[in-house]
């Protein structure tokens, strides 16, 4: 009789399981889902309350996705000293204020008490990414981390359904003499938040959480690392991808500055100015340090490695992308299809959306059990763009069709590009995993310019933004074997029986 010698899924190195600790902590990727799926109702909601432009309402992906940026360091040092429970409850904890917020700025009925509260579950999200993330690949198998990442995140899938819907009933609200209460209600919804994160932070005090690190492959982490570090292997790309990622940062510190000047002048032509001013004043400065402190990286290192080094740039692409849709599917539907949508039954499609998503989850983490991640990644980086393309086409059907397509193809972008960039980096995944969660300030700045062009040439025209952002990803994925130096190590041991 054959029986098979292939590792369980969730099967520890002394055969343990952590099925159980597995679940616990996807369930943190549904409240994710759930408070992200509300903030995309939420753009067209105070466009229609505020009068706001589509460039305006980006503000409000902006807030979001600010809490992720300046959050991010300080949880990865937070989770590197606390373990991963300690990091989870504090995460849990910031939402949990943040929900409760709504409360007060409901009654402030202000746009910046809005974006307040925002920023600040954002802010708390940000600690349950930087931890949960890698922490979902080691409760396994390591061949098995992006199918595991994959299926921890199908819960945000799910919870991105029921956000719209939550949106949608409580921001679009209307009384018996059919008057809009969704300014009274939008609370209702973020309290709840509030409520269920506190009983999860006391399950997450109680529960069982090992602190189990991934394999070092790079060694990283040996002992006489300062004492004789190696060549960095690759040098030339590994500091191009290290400037890459100054570029990047120069443009978030710039969007920062210029939301700060804004509270004082609204105009949008003048943050134009000020966004190209500091971002390149603060990249002239990055590059300086740069070109000074170049000797300096060692093979021990994270940012020598430019699978890692790839991945935030990828990152900060693909969230730009999803990010983008996301905030503008209401304002697709409700302009550019081929037939009279309102917004509420827009917010409800967008559930639609969020259940093609969900299937891409579990559909691709059997898909990836079964090929490598880097080339399941790059094929439905690939189709995205195709989709995009068929969207600025105005095609009718086709490209409203198109737009549930990539809800679809991007559904295991986010996990897959997170696990090849933490790969084999041991004890250091964790510091690697906030400035991978850090990178998803791109949400913030490629929405401005979406909306912009949405603006002057419609929605629909503005899709060529995500298609350029997709084509980076793609590239990422299809190098990846190159960057990484392990063709195959992300893709599934096969085991033969005896």
């Amino acid at each position: 009789m054959k029986t098979s010698s292939k590792p369980g899924l969730f099967a520890g190195p002394g055969g343990q399981n952590f099925a159980f600790t597995f679940v616990l902590v996807s369930s943190l990727f549904l409240l994710w889902g759930f408070c992200n799926g509300m903030i995309d109702v939420m753009d067209k909601h105070f466009q229609n309350e505020l009068k706001l432009s589509l460039s305006q309402s980006a503000w409000v992906q902006f807030a979001h996705y600010l809490g992720y940026f300046l959050m991010a360091m300080p949880a990865g040092w937070l989770a590197s000293r606390l373990g991963y429970r300690g990091g989870i409850v504090v995460g849990l904890l910031m939402v949990a204020a943040g929900g409760f917020w709504f409360i007060p700025a409901t009654q402030i009925s202000a746009f910046w008490a809005f974006l307040l509260g925002v920023c600040l579950i954002a802010a708390g999200l940000t600690f349950l990414e930087t931890v949960a993330n890698p922490y979902t690949t080691v409760l396994g198998p390591k061949q098995y981390s992006a199918t595991r990442i994959n299926l921890a995140q199908s819960c945000n899938g799910i919870g991105w359904i029921f956000g719209p819907l939550a949106g949608a009933a409580f921001f679009y609200s209307t009384n018996a003499e059919g008057q809009h209460t969704g300014g009274e209600t939008l609370w209702i919804p973020y309290a709840g938040v509030a409520v269920v994160v506190v009983v999860l932070a006391v399950v997450f005090l109680k529960a069982p959480m090992p602190d189990i690190a991934s394999q070092d492959e790079y060694h990283l982490d040996d002992e006489d690392a300062d004492a004789a570090p190696a060549a960095v292997p690759n040098r030339p790309l590994a500091l191009a991808l290290l400037w890459a990622n100054l570029l990047v940062l120069s443009a978030s510190f710039g969007m920062i500055v210029t939301a700060i000047a804004m509270i004082f002048d609204a105009d949008e032509s003048h943050g134009l100015h000020v966004f190209l001013g500091s971002s390149i004043t603060v990249l002239i400065i990055a590059t300086i340090v740069f070109f000074v402190r170049r000797n300096a990286l060692t093979s021990h290192s994270i940012w020598s490695h430019p699978h890692f080094s790839g991945a935030t740039l990828a990152q900060f692409f693909y969230v730009a992308a999803q990010s983008g849709i996301f905030a503008y599917f209401i304002n697709y539907m409700t302009s550019a299809a081929p037939i009279a949508i309102s917004d509420k039954t827009a917010s409800s499609l967008a559930s639609v959306g969020f259940l093609c998503f969900l299937a891409g989850r579990f559909s691709g983490a059997a898909i990836l059990a079964k090929f490598s991640a880097h080339t399941v990644a790059a094929f439905y980086a690939l189709a995205n763009i195709l989709g995009c393309l068929l969207v600025v086409l105005k095609l009718g059907w086709i490209s409203m069709i198109s737009v549930f397509a990539i809800y679809f193809f991007m559904s295991i972008m986010f996990p897959t590009i997170f696990a090849l960039g933490i790969h084999g980096l041991g004890a250091r995944a964790k510091r690697a995993s906030s400035y991978i969660v850090m990178a998803i300030m791109g949400g913030a700045i490629v929405p401005k310019l979406m909306g912009h062009i949405g603006d002057h040439y419609g929605i629909a025209t503005g899709f060529l933004v995500p298609l350029t952002c997709f084509g980076f990803v793609a590239a990422y994925t299809l190098f990846w074997p190159r960057l990484s130096g392990a063709k195959h190590v992300v893709a599934p041991v096969k085991v033969g029986s005896h």
